[in-house]
């Protein structure tokens, strides 16, 4: 598929104050030489702080590396991860298609989305708040269907869940990823039938979902300041 910029961009692009420590950071993973290495983390913090990814942005990054802007262009236009186009300004929803989520109701899902955003993929809803699109394999088949919103991924989902999920983002509310239907993770679902002296002293959420409700970032844009920056591949670390 030929991927392009989106014809409207803004004018310019500067990481936060934190977010450019970050990308510093992780430059000096590489030898002198190799910078243009740290392409894809750059690259993907900036979609994250701006929900898309910019031309300024592509500039940016390519500025910081060392490299012609072209390159840096090819990068971002080969992975589908990279969002070319704005996204809705509270979440981007991206419906897994593949086999086992297709089987258990993928098809529903996206029914809602184009009911609810947009008819077609990779359009903003008519507020501007939600974007869509379906895509490949999310790796979380067990849980079938899911999506992924934001960073994190809700699983179990039916379609009046999603519609749900849909109208609390909008209203400025964070729904809890992780399993829609009660389950903590990705067990039988009725219920653990071995190791059952592990279900003992567990958190309230699965180690994925409690992570992202203690640090509430689901779908928040990435300003740098969420986490402590930490580089223990160096020596002052």
């Amino acid at each position: 598929m030929l991927r392009r910029l989106h014809p409207e961009q803004p004018d310019s692009f500067a990481f936060t104050p934190a977010n450019l420590a970050w990308a510093e950071a992780q430059i000096t993973k590489y030898p002198e030489g190799r910078q243009a290495s740290a392409i894809i983390p750059l690259l993907w913090r900036a979609q994250e702080q701006e929900g898309w990814l910019t031309r300024p942005a592509i500039e940016t990054v390519a500025d910081m590396l060392g490299m012609a802007y072209i390159r840096a262009l090819e990068v971002a236009s080969f992975y589908f991860m990279f969002q070319l186009q704005p996204v809705g300004s509270v979440a981007h929803i991206q419906i897994c298609g593949t086999l086992s989520c297709m089987i258990c109701g993928a098809e529903d899902l996206v029914a809602v989305c184009k009911e609810k955003i947009a008819a077609k993929p990779h359009e903003l809803s008519a507020d501007g708040k939600l974007s869509w699109e379906e895509v490949e394999c999310l790796g979380s088949c067990a849980n079938a269907p899911m999506a992924q919103i934001g960073k994190d991924y809700y699983e179990d989902l039916t379609a009046a869940r999603l519609g749900e999920i849909m109208d609390e983002l909008v209203a400025g509310k964070v729904p809890v990823p992780g399993p829609q239907n009660g389950r903590y993770a990705a067990e039988p679902l009725k219920g653990l039938t071995s190791l059952t002296e592990h279900e003992s002293g567990k958190t309230q959420y699965n180690a994925s979902v409690q992570l992202a409700t203690d640090i509430g970032d689901s779908v928040k844009r990435i300003d740098g300041t969420e986490v402590p920056l930490v580089t223990p591949w160096t020596k002052d670390a």
